[in-house]
């Protein structure tokens, strides 16, 4: 479900089973992240499916990336996995005005 910046934080504020997925390159990730992100970059192609593999399917995921196309076809990929909700971050970190973090 693609979700406007206000309504992704929001829910994500309210969300005691929230995870949050960052989908960008490493260069991107060490750029700044949205904090308790974690990284998984769609360009790894299998890779990336592997380290969805280890993720649990009951958490609601929000994801996001540059500008909201890569987050929006990652979010298709893992609800096609069985993934139960996901959201993806209209127009990404381009747009992102809440908190940005150095990665950890």
């Amino acid at each position: 479900m693609n979700l406007s910046q206000e309504d992704w934080a929001s829910r994500l504020a309210d969300d005691s089973n929230a995870a949050v997925l960052d989908v960008r390159t490493e260069d991107e990730w060490l750029e700044g992240v949205i904090p308790g992100a974690i990284l998984n970059d769609i360009y790894k192609g299998q890779g990336f499916i592997y380290r969805l593999e280890e993720l649990d399917k009951t958490k609601n995921y929000y994801v996001y990336c540059k500008a909201g196309a890569r987050s929006a076809q990652a979010c298709s990929i893992m609800n096609q996995m069985g993934f139960e909700t996901t959201y993806n971050l209209e127009g990404g970190m381009m747009h992102w005005e809440g908190a940005v973090v150095a990665p950890e």
